[in-house]
């Protein structure tokens, strides 16, 4: 099966960036508060170390959560590894539901 992968490092975040470029992975820097420029419903799955920590402090989860929703697929998966708390974590499940 093939997948359209994209690895997102966060402008404000450690520069892990050559280590995908070492995995032979494509990726590009990007502030989330912002629009991603990509076409509609093209990735098929999104990994988020520690984004939503990050962004809440910027911007507001809804529009990152609204992104997320315009660029995966409608089959996509949204991985998430994060610090926030389980509760903000289920409301967020409940809202992608």
């Amino acid at each position: 099966m093939n997948v359209w992968v994209m690895s997102v490092v966060p402008v404000d975040s450690p520069d892990t960036l050559p280590i995908i470029y070492e995995f032979g992975l494509i990726g590009i820097y990007h502030n989330w508060c912002e629009s991603f420029n990509t076409y509609l419903r093209t990735y098929d799955l999104l990994h988020a170390d520690h984004i939503f920590a990050d962004v809440k402090k910027r911007c507001k989860l809804q529009g990152l959560m609204a992104e997320v929703d315009r660029i995966l697929r409608p089959e996509g998966k949204l991985i998430v590894r994060d610090t926030v708390c389980q509760r903000k974590v289920r409301v967020l499940e409940m809202n992608v539901e």
